[in-house]
């Protein structure tokens, strides 16, 4: 199980590693390669949640992929710095713009992985 959930986090941290890396000549108001995985990883993780569960899965699968995959993909700790640097460099609206939009749009993409989820597994 734990062989398994560091190959998923393994895999994930990667991938965040070289989105942000092919983002990194994006230019916007707030931190798009952070919101854009968390955002994606919001979705996985309910995808894979409703998926998994439902298929009775192997939990060492379900685990590599919900806390190993989605817990190394998606970032916490860059989120929030980001959102601090934004505040100290005086960019207050955005910084509380980027954190909004984060959570809200982190929410509703969980809430749309789990339909999308649910519905795969009707139309089986």
């Amino acid at each position: 199980m734990i062989l398994a959930i560091a190959i998923g986090g393994a895999a994930g941290s990667v991938l965040r590693y070289l989105i942000t890396v092919w983002m990194k000549h994006v230019t916007a108001q707030v931190p798009v390669a952070t919101l854009l995985i968390n955002v994606t990883g919001c979705f996985l993780l309910g995808l894979f949640a409703r998926t998994l569960n439902a298929s009775g899965s192997s939990p060492v699968i379900r685990v590599a992929l919900t806390v190993g995959f989605c817990g190394g993909f998606t970032t916490f700790s860059t989120f929030s710095a980001e959102f601090v640097t934004l505040v100290q460099e005086g960019r207050v609206a955005r910084a509380l713009a980027y954190v909004l939009t984060s959570v809200v749009v982190g929410i509703l993409a969980t809430a749309s992985g789990l339909l999308v989820g649910s519905r795969l597994m009707q139309s089986r």
